[in-house]
């Protein structure tokens, strides 16, 4: 392929590039600013394009960021897929040397200062990482599903800054590097690992939740938990074995001992929990395995090592969230499902942003007419919880359109993503909507309550300059190469 000039190159970027997508995030980047202004306004009749006020600063970025877009769209786009895994050994490198000169902030080691400046190496992490993984994809003869090496090098892309964030002691920016394991689904990894993952959570919740009341001497999450595994372990039998047959006599066997362990109750009996439940599932796994060899259901193997992984999951559960989380994470998770209110501490930003959003109705209160944004009742309002004054001023229509902006702009990254030629820039556009997608669903579930406080900004629209510079570098540089897919036309 012949080389082109740079006047033709820059020409051809900006003909080809998607003005939709780029539209999208115009718009969305504005309104950010503005609703930084409305979040930190208080009465002082600032210009928004002050630099005093942080819509001034974030305005101030959003030309910075412009610019770096600007110089992404006249580079090669060769130079992205030729200098991926050196871009991520930049961003590995950068992120161990944040864990020993980061400024210690709030009990986290992840902010980078530079004078009047300061940075997250985990932002940039981002596209460096989304980067090494089409890399790894666009490889000659890769197939995902062709050996476990495959999954090993794909995991360990995505593993390595997830350990070294959390050694910053950022665990909000580490989960976020989680959502690339949709992206590992889409290029042909099992269902089975989302449905584990799901498995997984659903069980830390009952067993957090849970975990104060007692039925049959064992804490009730336990209880609930077991009960969960067992109708698992029945379903994956018929759904995942297609042995209805196995599945039946496990699932009666179960609704058996139930009804034994009921009786003997109702009697009087005091039956230990833990027991009656090993005996149990000791008892179906026997089963289990000499059916095994008998009617050679050869994949009840999966299904006994899931039941094992799991019962043991869940005893770790407990231990884990007590000695390996920090008080005030355990308190944010307890808080998010009703185990504790703590109105005046870890509870107070979520309890004083829906009641920001609910007074706001369904038109709002109008731009710079909200109460709780002007009286500062919720802290950091212009950062994680901007959201929180789009509904108080904007209502329920204002925070309805944002969403749907939203929902465009993803769903338009999917499609630039489905019409890529090369696995490169397929899997790249895939790496940059699920960050979304999660940035998106985690900012706004703290913000209504549906999840942990954990410090996710909102793409776009929270104040920052380093968020705001790593989803511009990661969108532009979807821009880039999907500018030049025509070149693989044949």
């Amino acid at each position: 392929m012949e080389l082109r000039n740079t006047k033709y190159e820059t020409r051809s970027a900006f003909r080809s590039v998607d003005w939709v997508l780029m539209a999208l995030y115009a718009i969305l980047m504005v309104c950010g600013a503005v609703s930084i202004y409305a979040a930190s306004y208080d009465y002082d009749h600032a210009s928004m394009f002050s630099l005093a006020e942080f819509s001034g600063k974030q305005f101030l970025w959003i030309g910075i960021s412009l610019v770096v877009g600007f110089c992404i769209l006249i580079i090669d786009r060769r130079f992205f897929e030729a200098y991926a895994y050196p871009i991520y050994g930049v961003a590995v490198l950068l992120m161990i040397l944040t864990i020993f000169v980061a400024t210690d902030i709030k009990g986290s080691r992840s902010w980078i200062v530079l004078g009047p400046v300061s940075f997250q190496s985990a932002e940039f992490g981002k596209f460096a990482t989304a980067l090494a993984l089409a890399k790894l994809f666009s490889e000659y003869n890769f197939v995902l599903n062709r050996s476990y090496k495959n999954y090993l090098r794909a995991l360990a892309i995505i593993v390595v800054p997830i350990i070294l964030i959390f050694l910053q002691r950022e665990t909000g920016s580490a989960l976020v590097y989680t959502s690339l394991v949709f992206v590992l689904y889409r290029e042909g990894m099992s269902g089975f690992v989302l449905f584990a993952g799901l498995c997984a959570i659903t069980l830390f919740v009952v067993v957090i939740k849970f975990s104060e009341s007692l039925l049959m001497g064992m804490p009730l999450g336990e209880f609930v938990a077991f009960i969960i595994i067992m109708a698992i372990m029945v379903g994956m039998l018929a759904l995942y074995c297609k042995s209805y047959k196995l599945a039946k006599n496990v699932g009666m066997g179960f609704a058996a001992a139930g009804l034994i362990a009921y009786g003997l109750t109702f009697a009087g009996i005091n039956i230990n929990g833990f027991v009656f439940f090993s005996v149990v599932l000791v008892a179906a796994v026997i089963y289990v395995l000499i059916a095994m060899f008998i009617e050679k259901v050869r994949k009840a193997v999966v299904v006994l090592l899931f039941v094992g992984v799991s019962v043991g999951y869940m005893f770790v559960v407990n231990y884990a969230f007590n000695n390996a989380l920090e008080p005030y994470q355990q308190m944010r998770i307890k808080v998010a499902l009703g185990l504790e209110e703590d109105l005046r501490g870890a509870g107070y930003n979520v309890n004083q942003s829906k009641i920001a959003i609910g007074s706001g109705g369904i038109t709002g209160k109008g731009f710079l007419n909200g109460t709780q944004t002007k009286l500062k009742y919720v802290p950091e309002q212009h950062t994680d919880f901007i959201f929180c004054t789009i509904g108080e001023e904007q209502g329920f229509v204002g925070t309805s359109v944002v969403l749907i902006l939203y929902l465009a702009l993803i769903l338009r990254i999917i499609h630039i993503a489905e019409r890529q030629r090369t696995a490169f820039g397929r899997v790249y556009a895939y790496c940059v909507a699920s960050y979304l997608i999660f940035h998106l669903g985690i900012n706004i579930g703290m913000v209504v309550g549906l999840s942990p406080v954990i410090g996710i900004p909102l793409p776009l629209f929270s104040y920052g300059g380093s968020a705001l510079l790593a989803f511009t570098t990661q969108l532009f540089i979807l821009l880039k190469i999907d500018s030049a897919r025509r070149e693989f036309a044949n």
